[in-house]
């Protein structure tokens, strides 16, 4: 193999067998069940980088969220924490923590975008009049989310601006010798939106402390509401708007 030919396959790892092909990503039938809670401000503080700015109200969302039909990615769920965040004015989220439970976009996600993901076994499901979202890390229950199941439906113009705004991430790559060689905030946008429809409900969230799944560090004072979507997307690819190194 010549270099040329190396420069030219080298989209992913492994070379000559790549965990994810190149995209764009198309998900179809995808379901969000995001459930806004209040938490500590100086919790929040703590682990929202500069130069992201955080609102007067300290918010997090706790998302679970079901991807039968992904384009390259297969069928897998994911879990995980956004923060609303402003960078330079610009409303948006900055997605803290990630969980789930397929190799594929794992890789593909932490190397092309810097998704913060770690493998886990989160689970959304409707058990009877109930909407269950659950995240097991190994053996531990770390997060379990209850709603209503579609008890009162909403109006796409509700629930459309926080699918079309921007999110936030801090991707990290190592250098060989462990300095960091890539230390960026990227920000990227989902596309070609589809919306199937969306509901709320009665909802409760409970946290559970890990040490090496911290989803607890930001901790539930109080439940906001909750929100069950169902859509299809494109994943746009990012654009770095922050260089830490340069």
């Amino acid at each position: 193999m010549s270099e040329d030919d190396v420069r030219a396959r080298a989209y992913a790892m492994p070379l000559t067998s790549p965990a994810y092909p190149p995209g764009p990503y198309r998900f179809v039938d995808r379901e969000f069940f995001i459930i806004t809670y209040r938490t500590d401000p100086d919790a929040l503080a703590e682990v929202v980088p500069a130069p992201l700015e955080l609102g007067a109200d300290p918010i997090v969302k706790f998302e679970v969220i079901r991807m039968p039909d992904s384009t390259g990615f297969g069928d897998y769920t994911e879990s995980g924490q956004v923060i609303p965040v402003t960078y330079k004015g610009q409303a948006g989220g900055y997605v803290h923590a990630m969980y789930l439970d397929d190799d594929s976009p794992i890789a593909g996600g932490r190397e092309l975008w810097g998704f913060p993901k770690k493998l886990a076994s989160p689970k959304l499901q409707v058990e009877k009049e109930t909407l269950v979202g659950t995240l097991d890390f190994g053996a531990i229950r770390i997060a379990t989310a209850t709603m209503g199941y579609k008890h009162k439906a909403l109006a796409e113009a509700d629930v459309m601006p926080s699918l079309t705004g921007p999110s936030f991430l801090l991707k990290i790559i190592p250098h060989v010798d462990g300095t960091p060689r890539v230390c960026e905030l990227v920000r990227y946008y989902m596309e070609d939106i589809v919306f199937k429809g969306a509901w709320t409900g009665p909802s409760a969230l409970e946290l559970f402390h890990h040490a090496l799944a911290p989803v607890a560090q930001l901790p539930v004072l109080k439940v906001l509401g909750a929100t069950h979507i169902q859509t299809d997307l494109t994943l746009g690819l990012g654009e770095v708007v922050h260089d830490y190194l340069a």
